[in-house]
């Protein structure tokens, strides 16, 4: 099997318009968690998320292309333009042939439903804009990237709920292991945060209303982030041919499925999950040096995923570290595992563990080392990314440095 490495990053999230940026914030421990602004805030509950500040698509996207991008393809594009260009990789001729795209998401275009519902039961209007369509289906932020950069292999989106980029990537990683492609755009991205999309949330009854603080006795629930995290996983020879700079090594992935409940999650999946990474990796539990949780902020996931890594991990899950970032950036749904994933990047190649912030009070059922509060420095040669979604969909990556 061809090993598999990271060669491009990209973000757009409610902690930065880049990656830089976004490590920064992490470092800090800022939180990009406040009010929101968007229509028809006043007829919400909860009225806070991660959202996006800043960013004028207007100025980054002409009027035809403004006509098709919903604001999930918005940020895909930006984050993926910061990816390719870091990667060095021009696609043309065979790289092009072979090279494609998989990307998560849960919602795909809600901005555009939203508006679009709003124009015919609110205001009465009988006809929308021909694109409605392939602005909100999605594939259209997969499809776009395609197009933009030239790649005709395999290309498509999954959508597995909070787990959709999870598994996108894990896709792309077996594509190249097996020899498929020589090297893929992947990750995912997510915008719920407009009033419908908040209001269907708002159902579940899991969303906080004044802050995320996973793993604190005193959490009171989720709270949604929108943006998007794009790379360029390239097979390790065709990499280190061309002298590019790897992030780092992507080095096995595993997923299961609960099989029980559709949104209680289940120790044993996400255990197994877990395992079959470690596995697949061919990586010793007492190897991995940090994790990112889940770790959601609500009180039934919290305590399972925990109660999941002292049974994988054993003694030793009392020497690692497991922090959740959605307490900075919010829970991107669909679009969650591919930010997240550069805390994991960030924690190998800068030796910088990003804390979770916003925790209060220690609660007995998540003893673990959870770097409350504030950035740690550590050696890390070998990090997961854990993703446990609705559905009982898990879908855990390992990372290692070379």
């Amino acid at each position: 099997m061809k090993r598999v490495v990271i060669t491009g990053a990209g973000t757009i999230n409610a902690l930065g318009h880049s990656v830089p940026e976004t490590y920064a914030a992490l470092r800090e421990g800022v939180c990009g968690i406040g009010p929101l602004d968007i229509r028809d805030v006043d007829r919400l509950q909860i009225k806070i998320g991660g959202q996006v500040k800043g960013f004028e698509a207007e100025g980054r996207y002409n009027r035809q292309q403004m006509s098709l991008y919903d604001r999930f393809t918005q940020f895909t594009l930006a984050a993926a333009s910061e990816a390719i260009t870091q990667s060095g990789l021009v696609f043309t001729g065979e790289l092009a042939a072979r090279s494609g795209v998989v990307l998560g998401t849960a919602g795909g275009g809600v901005s555009t439903w939203d508006d679009n519902y709003r124009a015919v039961y609110e205001e009465g209007k009988n006809r929308v804009h021909p694109f409605v369509v392939p602005k909100l289906m999605n594939n259209a932020a997969a499809s776009h990237v395609s197009m933009e950069w030239n790649l005709k292999g395999p290309s498509f989106t999954v959508s597995t709920a909070c787990a959709s980029s999870n598994h996108a990537m894990a896709q792309a990683f077996m594509m190249i292991r097996s020899g498929m492609a020589p090297a893929m755009v992947t990750g995912g991205s997510e915008s719920m945060l407009c009033f419908g999309g908040v209001k269907a949330w708002e159902g579940l009854r899991v969303m906080s209303r004044d802050a995320c603080r996973p793993f604190s006795a005193n959490r009171n629930g989720m709270v949604q982030g929108e943006g998007a995290g794009i790379f360029v996983f390239e097979e390790f020879e065709h990499a280190r041919a061309r002298g590019a700079e790897i992030l780092c090594e992507v080095a096995g992935f595993a997923m299961s499925s609960d099989a029980s409940d559709i949104v209680m999650p289940s120790k044993n999946g996400a255990a197994r999950a877990m395992a079959g990474a470690l596995a697949d990796a061919r990586i010793n539990a007492s190897e991995v040096g940090y994790i990112n949780a889940h770790g959601t902020g609500t009180a039934a996931n919290d305590k399972t995923e925990c109660a999941a890594v002292a049974d994988v991990f054993g003694p030793h899950a009392d020497r690692l570290m497991i922090s959740s970032t959605k307490s900075m950036h919010g829970h991107l749904i669909g679009g969650t595992g591919a930010v997240e994933l550069l805390a994991c990047i960030m924690a190998l190649r800068d030796g910088v563990i990003a804390p979770t912030i916003g925790y209060e009070e220690p609660d007995p059922e998540c003893a673990l080392d959870v770097v409350p509060n504030t950035a740690r420095e550590a050696k890390v040669d070998v990090a997961i990314s854990n993703a446990f979604a609705f559905g009982g969909m898990n879908a855990v990556i390992a990372l290692r440095n070379l």
